[in-house]
């Protein structure tokens, strides 16, 4: 990666970080006032909103930023399909939401749903300038747009839950979260679709986006699924502790992979036609941000239970053994997603699909073997499927870059070894008897310092290739 792509990405860091800091903080504010109850309801109606927004996309921005002379003619195409698509989407939700809440035995999810399920609309108006920014390397424009409305929507669902309002500051938090979001890059972004549509461009574009659109749509009720079972097998409250189990580890890791994807994608596709230049910025890609990824992982599992509480208080502990769980899930993740992204760029969405296809037929299997035995089964199951998917997705680039899963795993391996030895040293702290906050505030700086004294001592490249880019920007500057 070169300082411009390195630019970008910390640009896109930037927001990822600057909007799950203010979602953090509001996050422990709602969970002292919320009961775990009300996150669960949430939980329940998100599975079918975050699968519905899959169709927002259609698998057309990836094409978009994809397709080397992409013009106004395919953007305005592809915006004005996709509001169609947002609007049946919405009518669809409006309607079953009594059936929906019924599922779940619970008639008052009935208009929560329908409130939500707004933000499936104003999808359709942001989608498209946020394949604009990506295409064109503008990521300043989600800084501001992102921070905007996550500081928005925090004040404004912290004030609904001193008020009282329940399960419905839930809901306005995220519903107030997309429009400032969408307002303010509507205003950053100059682009606007013109008076113009192709069926023959559009068709262009869904030949290449149909099998992302599946290959996503696959993924994601994949993922959603397991909340789908806890929610109707088991509790809300089981549904909340499983999510919120989840809720740092992906913060963190979304952070970054969302930064790195969104830079790395476009950067890739300009570069598809030299296999070893592709090969080099992958494997780039995945010892950086693996050498960044692994130390969070590892802290947070090592420090899961203080952190927890103090942070949620004891009401929230039942999440401490899913947190965990999920820390070494998400560590891995920077190899999905490099992976994949290569494979994107080259044009390869066949393959694509068939990934995604043969990752979820052993999710599947694994997820109704172990559904019968609790929720920490289910869990452990994902833990097991994740791993198994990692070498799903690093197989086509054997062949399509020389970059073999073996190499890929010896390039990660320093990252995550001295993570480990920094992991156990500090969790050696917590069997002294110090308050929590203080065995918080003695394993967090000793772990920086570990880590970085273990990649000085071994020399570790990705360190260096850190070092190096942050020294030529300050020098820059």
């Amino acid at each position: 990666m070169n300082n411009k792509v390195f630019s970008n990405f910390m640009w896109r860091f930037a927001e990822r970080c600057g909007a799950q800091i203010v979602t953090f903080i509001v996050s422990v504010f709602l969970a002292r006032i919320l009961s775990p109850e009300d996150y669960g309801k949430v939980a329940l109606i998100t599975v079918f909103t975050v699968i519905l927004q899959v169709f927002v996309d259609s698998g057309l921005g990836t094409a978009l930023i994809q397709k080397k002379d992409a013009d106004d003619l395919d953007f305005s195409s592809v915006f004005y399909f996709n509001l169609v698509i947002c609007i049946l989407l919405y009518l669809g939700m409006f309607i079953a939401a009594p059936l929906i809440a019924k599922f779940y035995n619970d008639i008052s999810l009935t208009p929560v749903i329908r409130v939500i399920s707004i933000t499936i609309l104003i999808s359709g108006v942001k989608g498209i300038q946020q394949s604009y920014v990506s295409r064109n390397m503008l990521f300043k424009r989600f800084f501001y747009a992102t921070i905007g409305g996550t500081i928005f929507s925090a004040f404004f669902g912290i004030i609904l839950a001193y008020l009282g309002c329940g399960i419905w500051a839930l809901v306005a938090q995220q519903l107030s979260n997309t429009i400032i979001d969408t307002l303010i890059l509507w205003i950053t972004v100059k682009w606007r679709p013109k008076r113009m549509f192709s069926w023959t461009r559009l068709k262009g574009l869904l030949s290449f986006g149909w099998k992302l659109l599946a290959s996503t749509l696959l993924d994601t009720v994949y993922t959603n699924i397991r909340s789908l079972v806890i929610g109707k097998m088991y509790s809300s409250s089981d549904l909340a502790f499983y999510n919120q189990g989840e809720k740092f580890p992906s913060a963190i890791v979304n952070n970054i992979n969302a930064s790195i994807s969104s830079v790395l994608l476009p950067t890739l596709a300009n570069e598809q036609d030299n296999c070893e230049r592709v090969k080099n910025m992958t494997r780039r890609a995945i010892k950086t941000s693996t050498y960044i990824m692994a130390p969070l992982m590892m802290g947070l599992l090592f420090c899961a239970e203080p952190l927890t509480r103090l942070i949620l208080t004891e009401k929230w502990l039942p999440c401490v053994p899913f947190l965990q769980i999920f820390c070494i899930t998400y560590m891995f993740y920077p190899i999905h997603t490099a992976n994949l992204n290569a494979i994107q760029a080259m044009g390869r969405s066949d393959l694509f699909l068939k990934l995604e296809i043969a990752k979820k037929v052993v999710g599947i299997i694994l997820l109704i073997s172990t559904m019968w035995f609790g929720v920490m089964a289910m869990a452990y199951s994902l833990l097991i499927s994740a791993l198994a998917s990692m070498l799903i997705n690093s197989w086509p680039n054997k062949e399509l870059l020389s970059y073999s899963f073996k190499e890929q795993m010896l390039d990660i391996f320093p990252s995550i070894i001295i993570a480990f030895v920094m992991g156990l040293v500090v969790s050696i702290i917590s069997l002294f008897d110090f308050s929590t906050f203080l065995t918080l505030a003695i394993q967090i700086p000793l772990g920086a310092v570990i880590y970085i004294f273990e990649s000085k001592l071994f020399h570790l490249d990705s360190f260096e290739y850190l070092l190096g880019i942050l020294k030529s920007l300050f020098i820059r500057n």
